[in-house]
């Protein structure tokens, strides 16, 4: 189940692109479905059946021409898991360096939504 949702980013290339960060209950739980939509000026993302896990981002001029257009939104989603994730006590002091750096995995997952307008 999602815990929380966060639009980080959005932008647009060829497309529009939506940058999602997702916070899950639980490391196990694998329903994750996104639906967008749009009303006015406003994008809204939420997982299916599941309002309260809605988050939303007011869009310019530029990219609702792009929506219009295009009719899809591509979806950039970054999946963290509540309490999974904490802070390291011991790690190295630059992570580019050294085959020793510990970092945490980060699951993510590109994919092409169809907005309901």
């Amino acid at each position: 189940m999602v815990k929380e949702m966060e639009i980080t980013k959005v932008s647009i290339r060829d497309r529009l692109i939506a940058d999602l960060k997702v916070i899950m209950s639980n490391p196990r739980d694998y329903d994750f479905s996104p639906r967008a939509d749009i009303n006015d000026n406003i994008l809204s993302i939420q997982n299916e059946d599941d309002d309260s896990s809605r988050t939303s981002f007011e869009l310019d001029s530029d990219m609702m021409a792009t929506i219009e257009r295009d009719r899809m939104l591509e979806l950039r989603v970054k999946f963290n898991v509540d309490g999974m994730h904490g802070v390291l006590l011991h790690k190295t002091p630059n992570p580019r360096d050294g085959p020793k750096s510990k970092k945490l995995a980060q699951p993510s997952w590109k994919t092409i939504l169809p907005l309901d307008m």
